[in-house]
């Protein structure tokens, strides 16, 4: 799955082409190696600043349901013409998980949702789907998993990098679609020129290297195909979806696709 969208933010007084923000974004979204059915569902609504990667768990058509359910439900929120607000995504997210809980009675998602407005990016989440901030050649994880390894990591009973290997590693303590009501977590961060964010699924989150970051693409669409293409050769067992969204300048965008 490919698609580009953009967003233009315009400061008041009507600035040059230079001047503009311009939220450009790539998405991909592949099976894995290993699965039949792919239960991660996005959505790529630059136009609306708005973006989501929805991880499905309960198995085969259940989890794509339940994942389905969530973006039918942004993508309604970002068909409306009213402003969206941190309050109407938790609205949005909140009547997604309870359409879940009434009707998928055995299935659920982790969500990671990325919502800029103006100059400020707001990231929610629930579950081990995650948010990284790509800035300088480096890489800053904005969420933090609702996870059992994640919990061990923090009682520093288990490090990082062995994680992904403990036979607990896939088990979440927080997701849409299993309680009548959901918390999100959120945090707003100051957007920069030239910075990148990445929302993806776990299939992508446990192959990522640190070292990755320095020689990642300029080019958005490259970046996406790197890291899709790195998920798939270091692990490949999940199904793996990713967007990469860019704060870039009118002028940028002529040279960065």
């Amino acid at each position: 799955m490919k698609l580009a969208s953009l967003l233009r933010r315009k400061p008041r007084g009507g600035p040059s082409l230079a001047e503009e923000t311009v939220y450009v974004s790539q998405n991909r979204s592949h099976v894995g190696r290993v699965r039949s059915v792919n239960e991660d569902r996005l959505l790529d609504r630059a136009d609306r600043g708005l973006w989501a990667v929805v991880d499905g768990m309960g198995g085969h058509s259940g989890g794509a349901a339940a994942a389905e359910t969530v973006v039918d439900v942004l993508q309604a929120l970002a068909d409306d013409p009213a402003p969206i607000n941190a309050a109407a995504v938790r609205a949005a997210v909140s009547h997604a998980n309870r359409a879940i809980y009434d009707v998928h009675a055995t299935s659920g998602a982790t969500i990671v949702i990325a919502l800029i407005e103006g100059s400020e990016a707001t990231i929610f989440w629930a579950g081990d789907s995650r948010a990284y901030l790509m800035r300088g050649g480096g890489a800053e994880r904005l969420t933090h998993d609702h996870s059992v390894v994640q919990e061990m990591i923090d009682a520093g009973v288990l490090t990082e990098a062995a994680a992904d290997r403990h036979p607990q590693a896939n088990v979440v303590t927080r997701a849409l679609g299993v309680a009548p009501a959901v918390a999100l977590d959120s945090v707003t961060t100051l957007v920069q020129p030239n910075d990148r964010f990445l929302l993806c699924s776990d299939g992508v989150s446990r192959s990522l290297d640190p070292r990755d970051y320095a020689t990642m693409p300029a080019a958005i669409g490259d970046m996406a195909d790197r890291i899709l293409e790195n998920a798939l050769q270091r692990d490949g067992s999940d199904n793996a979806t990713l967007v990469v969204i860019a704060a870039l300048s009118g002028l940028d965008l002529c040279v960065h696709p």
